[in-house]
C-alpha cells in the first residue's frame, strides 16, 4: 500500500516538473515574440497591451489576468465548478514571474531588421507550442486561459475548438481597442499574432506525438 503511495506521488511531481519545464519554455516563447515586435500570441496580446500603458510589467498583467478569469470560470459554473482547478492561480503566479524573467533574460538582445523580426517571432512561437505540448502532456491543471474555453464549453454547450476561436479573437479585440485608446496606435497586434494564433496549436500537435511515448515510458 507505501509503495503504491509513494509510487503515485513520484508521478506527480514528475508531472508538475514536466509542467513547469514547459511554463518556463512558453515564457520564453512570449518574451522572443516580444523582442521581434511583431505581435505577440493572442493569448499574450492583452497583458502586453497593458503593461504598455499601466505600471504592471507584462509578467504582473498576464497574473492579472489570469485571476480574473478564474473569477470569470467561478462565475459562470458556479456550483459545477472543481474546486481543484484553483490550482491554476498558483500556476498563474509561477507564469507571470516566469515571463517577466524571460524578458529580462533576454533584455540584451536587439532586433535590427525585418527579417530579424521574424526570426525572432518564429522561435517565439515554436517555444510557445512546444511548452502547451509539454503543459498537455503533464495533464495536471490547466492555464486560466484554456480553463476558461473548458467553462465556457460546459456552460454553454460549444465545440472547443468554436470556444477557442472566440476566445483568443476577443482576447485580440480587446487590446486592439485599448492600444488605440490609450497608445494612439496598434501595439503588440500585428502579423506575428496572427501567424502564433495559426501556428501554435499545429506545433504543439506534432510534439504531442513523441511526448506521448515519453509519457508513457516515464510518467
Amino acid at each position: 500500500m507505501e509503495t503504491e503511495l509513494q509510487n503515485k506521488i513520484r508521478a506527480y511531481v514528475k508531472r508538475y516538473i514536466l509542467l513547469c519545464v514547459g511554463l518556463v519554455i512558453m515564457a520564453f516563447g512570449v518574451a522572443f515574440s516580444i523582442k521581434g515586435g511583431l505581435g505577440t500570441s493572442p493569448i499574450s496580446s492583452l497583458p502586453y497591451v497593458l503593461s504598455q500603458f499601466t505600471p504592471l510589467t507584462v509578467g504582473t498583467a498576464t497574473i492579472a489576468m489570469h485571476v480574473t478569469l478564474i473569477v470569470l470560470q467561478i462565475l459562470l459554473l458556479r456550483r459545477q465548478y472543481d474546486p481543484v482547478q484553483l490550482i491554476q492561480l498558483p500556476v498563474a503566479l509561477v507564469f507571470g514571474t516566469l515571463t517577466d524573467f524571460s524578458v529580462w533574460a533576454l533584455r540584451g538582445i536587439t532586433c535590427t531588421s525585418y527579417p530579424m523580426a521574424w526570426l525572432l517571432c518564429v522561435v517565439g512561437i515554436l517555444l510557445v507550442g512546444v511548452g502547451v505540448s509539454f503543459e498537455v502532456t503533464a495533464g495536471v491543471v490547466t492555464l486560466a486561459g484554456e480553463g476558461m474555453v473548458l467553462a465556457v464549453c460546459k456552460a454553454f454547450r460549444v465545440k472547443f475548438a468554436n470556444a477557442k476561436v472566440g476566445f483568443d479573437v476577443t482576447l485580440v479585440v480587446l487590446a486592439t481597442v485599448l492600444s488605440f485608446l490609450f497608445l494612439g496606435k496598434l501595439t503588440g497586434v500585428r502579423e506575428g499574432t496572427v501567424a502564433a494564433a495559426i501556428c501554435v496549436g499545429l506545433i504543439a500537435k506534432q510534439v504531442n506525438k513523441p511526448m506521448k511515448r515519453f509519457a508513457q515510458r516515464y510518467l
